[in-house]
């Protein structure tokens, strides 16, 4: 059994993904911040929503739902409590296991860009040919979201949680912030020859109007400077950079993500 994934762009960077099983006529739509660009895919493919997930309350992931559910009156329609969010019909937590498109997918509770915010994974034995997590705004591809909501303790743990997945795992984050978080992520660590190849790569990808995403796990474990707290060199970067009293992974992805919100380049 296999999945296909779509990337259908919204707003100035988003991406809203659309999974279907090929050759049938139901899809499921991530993050529908945009209900007038998916309907759009949607009669372009002649294909209807029968499942809808969200990650986290925030309105370019979720002002679509209302509008998509008038079309689609049936459709199942899951997230986190949140009563910002308007349209849910099931509320999701921790393991909950949700079968979708006839796959089964584990919701993950990853707070930190907010309080509310989970991901979905899926490794059903029949999903070929690899593992994919739908990680919304706490995972992106070379980086991570901002501490809107939450403690950089529990982005830092949320984070942990991807870094333990499969590494084959695809990742679907929903920002194409992959070209500005890699300049970044080479600002703090310019000897990083991954960074090096990889933003080569996503620059040439961008130049043609491709999409960035998906990444793999293994890829965010030698290019995301945010999963990278934990090694000897970027400690030593951060404690040369900021002084000798970031000794600790939380201190050290602390200033980290404090050093990415001011930076420019």
């Amino acid at each position: 059994m296999s999945l296909q994934i779509t990337a259908i762009p919204a707003f100035e960077d988003n991406y809203i993904w659309m999974l279907q099983q090929p050759g049938t006529r139901n899809v499921a739509i991530v993050d529908p911040g945009d209900a007038s660009v998916v309907l759009s895919s949607l009669q372009a493919q002649r294909v209807a929503i029968t499942d809808i997930l969200i990650t986290h309350h925030h309105p370019d992931h979720t002002g679509g739902i209302l509008a998509l559910r008038e079309h689609f009156p049936d459709a199942r329609v899951y997230g986190p409590r949140n009563d910002l969010i308007k349209g849910l019909t099931h509320h999701v937590a921790e393991n909950q296991r949700l079968c979708v498109l006839g796959m089964q997918f584990r919701v993950l509770e990853v707070p930190g860009h907010t309080l509310d915010h989970v991901a979905y994974f899926c490794d059903d034995f029949n999903l070929k040919p690899q593992p994919i997590v739908l990680c919304g705004d706490t995972l992106f591809s070379a980086g991570c979201g901002r501490l809107r909501e939450g403690a950089p303790s529990q982005l830092l743990n949320s984070l942990h949680r991807f870094a333990q997945l499969p590494p084959e795992t695809l990742v679907y984050c929903t920002h194409e912030y992959t070209v500005s978080n890699l300049r970044f992520a080479l600002h703090v660590e310019p000897d990083n020859i991954a960074c090096q190849q990889r933003l080569q790569e996503c620059l040439s990808m961008r130049h043609q109007g491709l999409p960035t995403l998906p990444s793999t796990i293994a890829t965010e474990l030698r290019t995301n400077p945010f999963l990278r707290c934990r090694s000897d060199e970027l400690s030593v970067i951060i404690r040369t950079q900021f002084g000798p009293d970031h000794v600790s992974e939380l201190e050290v992805f602390t200033q980290l993500r404090r050093w990415k919100d001011g930076f420019t380049g």
